[in-house]
């Protein structure tokens, strides 16, 4: 680390939330209530990115839930998947100008893999898709299973309600968390639109206890944003901290894999994994950092996690990095309804595009799409516990 650089862990004197066990408690007794994606730009390395966050500025019309707290063993339940609760197209800037069709279906892969981050609680697209929708085009392109992520509220609470009902697909698997950006407002206690917020403390709670429901698999996303949330922002550069090291403490705890979001802070992530002890299994999401960043995390026995952003034309340094590490410690995900992969960068994104993510980590790991598929899939499954008979 540079030494002229300030560490951020000394600004924490001690972390004034509560271990996980408490948070589980403070769940079933009621005490909370409420209510990366990454473009790559400018340089090579640089990733932007539509932060979880932003997705309080519209909401799409969805179903109504009573905000009751579930017991840490008991999550909503319903005879049917739900439907998505927020349109991709009410936070893109492009608007209706966005080219919102459906890619055509590549090639299937010749061997499976598991999607490991997506967001099915998003619709996009001129044709609503359903989750069962997802589901199959994602096994006719030879990936038969997705992990979906809840990283707000009510996204929590979506995930949680879809793994539990009766007709969800059994090659689903979900996780879910308080986003970086997500944090800082809830210590603010307001969302983007002044709107009331429960406390951090509480929104971890129910996390803590929607994540001892059916077929959750990963903690996450959590971690630090830099680029949507100042740095230099006490109240919220503490809550994300905070917020990290909550989760960190409930993955060990549950002995589930952490899902890390990282934007703009590399380093600081690193400091707060090393000195909180990172979880055995500890995955980058949609990986951002370079070849360096890369290195340091495969050798502490992490996981990198390559998204649509690693077909970007200007992504040389993304490439670089899994030329780095090579396949040994990496999976691959879509982040969808984002980050689609080139040709259609900017259209609408599912797990069924992953053959074209697919074909260039095989071109620049310098191994056959078969292969890749094969050591990859194996990874997946090692890391989330993915049992073997749950296939689309």
């Amino acid at each position: 680390m540079d030494a002229q650089r300030r560490p951020i862990l000394p600004h924490l004197a001690v972390s004034r939330l509560p271990a996980g066990g408490e948070l589980a408690h403070r769940a079933a007794s009621g005490g909370g209530r409420g209510g990366c994606v990454a473009e790559v730009g400018g340089g090579a390395a640089a990733v932007t990115a539509r932060s979880r966050s932003a997705r309080t500025v519209r909401r799409a019309r969805r179903p109504s839930y009573d905000g009751r707290m579930p017991s840490p063993h008991e999550t909503p339940t319903g005879p049917a998947a739900p439907a998505p609760v927020r349109d991709r197209e009410a936070i893109d800037p492009r608007g209706a100008k966005r080219d919102r069709s459906w890619p055509p279906a590549p090639a299937p892969l010749p061997a499976p893999v598991i999607d490991n981050h997506c967001h099915l609680d998003f619709a996009d697209g001129d044709e609503q898709l359903t989750v069962h929708d997802h589901v199959q085009r994602a096994a006719a392109a030879g990936i038969d299973g997705q992990i979906t992520i809840g990283s707000d509220l009510e996204a929590v609470r979506w995930t949680a309600a879809l793994l539990a009902s009766e007709d969800c697909p059994p090659s689903l698997r979900g996780g879910v968390a308080v986003h970086p950006n997500e944090a800082a407002l809830h210590a603010r206690g307001k969302d983007h639109e002044g709107r009331e917020l429960v406390s951090l403390e509480d929104a971890i709670a129910e996390v803590s206890a929607l994540l001892r429901g059916p077929r959750m698999a990963v903690v996450g996303e959590t971690g630090l944003d830099w680029f949507r949330t100042s740095r230099k922002d006490e109240q919220a550069r503490t809550a994300q901290i905070e917020s990290f090291r909550a989760h960190i403490a409930l993955a060990k705890e549950l002995g589930l894999p952490l899902q890390i979001h990282d934007r703009d802070a590399h380093r600081d992530v690193l400091e707060v994994l090393e000195a909180d002890g990172a979880p055995e299994r500890t995955v980058f999401h949609c990986f951002s950092g370079d070849a360096e960043f890369a290195r340091a995390c495969a050798d502490r026995g992490w996981y990198l996690s390559f998204a649509g952003t690693v077909t970007f034309k200007n992504a040389v340094a993304l490439r670089e990095a899994l030329a780095e590490v090579g396949l040994k410690r990496v999976m691959v995900e879509t982040d969808a309804p984002f980050l689609t992969p080139v040709p259609y960068r900017g259209r609408p994104n599912s797990s069924y595009l992953i053959p074209l993510t697919m074909a260039t980590i095989a071109e620049v790991t310098g191994t056959s799409l078969e292969q890749a598929c094969r050591t990859i899939r194996r990874t997946t499954v090692d890391v989330y516990d993915w049992p073997e008979g749950a296939a689309a």
